[in-house]
């Protein structure tokens, strides 16, 4: 018999009780609620009976103790609840809880594929009180992956330049990103990235801000450009298309909660003829 059984969410519910971020792969386990989505909240895993593969704990974060669970496939959701993925999610929460919810899936990934030693092999244990393994063999200690990307809004005589990605399901068009490479300065990654992506030089960059983003596991770190020199020429792996647009006539741009959409923002408010 697979682990799960039907039961009314709403037997289950306490709202002084700890998260629970409970994923099945990459999906999330939501309850729904007169067409709201919300995180569950319970005492302890027995009230949906699950098994779990393995907990981690989140510590107290904005949306009270939270706990984050690494579910087994077979794994059959609850009577008013259901799995859905973080992109599919996105919008549909408040975005504090999309956040801890996106850390919360990068917690137990790195749980997940860190429970062996990537020098010798051998099984590692858990740190207590921080996020690491350590190897009780070599003494090799891993930390969550953090990956450094950059973003940026170039500017040309008042047109910002949107693309869209060549591999998004989504149709909208967004400002460039890419990770930063070893050995690069951040400015250095916006140089690279924008000449690889759309083949022109940009000059006068400067620091946005930045914002944690679990696809898959970045920090994302905004720039504003301008423009310097160059022919938009797309490559065509990354970038599909490409071009510059007035504030008051941009296409379907990223939601509220991407610091992407921040930066396409600014650009409205600094932008826009009035």
């Amino acid at each position: 018999m697979k682990e799960g059984k039907i039961m009314n969410h709403l037997s289950i519910e306490n709202t002084n009780a700890p998260s629970w971020f409970i994923f099945r792969q990459n999906e999330l386990l939501v309850n729904e609620k007169e067409d709201r989505i919300f995180i569950p909240k319970f005492k302890d895993l027995e009230s949906i009976n699950i098994n779990p593969i393995r907990v981690q704990n989140l510590g107290t974060r904005s949306c009270g103790k939270c706990y984050s669970v690494e579910a087994s496939q077979e794994y059959l959701e609850p009577l008013g609840m259901k799995f859905i993925t973080l992109r599919n999610l996105y919008g549909q929460v408040p975005d504090e809880i999309y956040i801890e919810a996106g850390r919360a899936i990068q917690i137990m990934n790195w749980d997940r594929t860190h429970q062996y030693c990537g020098v010798c092999g051998s099984s590692t244990n858990t740190i207590s009180n921080e996020y690491g393994k350590i190897c009780p063999q070599c003494g090799f200690i891993s930390y969550p992956r953090i990956s450094p990307a950059i973003i940026v809004a170039i500017v040309k005589e008042g047109k910002l330049l949107l693309a869209k990605n060549a591999k998004s399901k989504h149709n909208f068009y967004s400002v460039l990103a890419g990770f930063l490479e070893p050995g690069e300065t951040l400015e250095q990654c916006v140089d690279r990235e924008v000449m690889e992506e759309v083949g022109i030089e940009v000059k006068n960059i400067k620091y946005f801000g930045n914002q944690p983003w679990p696809f898959p596991n970045s920090l994302m770190i905004g720039f504003t450009a301008e423009y310097d020199k160059g022919e938009i020429e797309v490559d065509g792996v990354e970038i599909a298309e490409a071009n510059w647009f007035e504030a008051n006539s941009l296409p379907n741009i990223p939601g509220n909660i991407s610091i992407a959409r921040k930066l396409i923002d600014w650009f409205k408010e600094n932008y826009t003829e009035i």
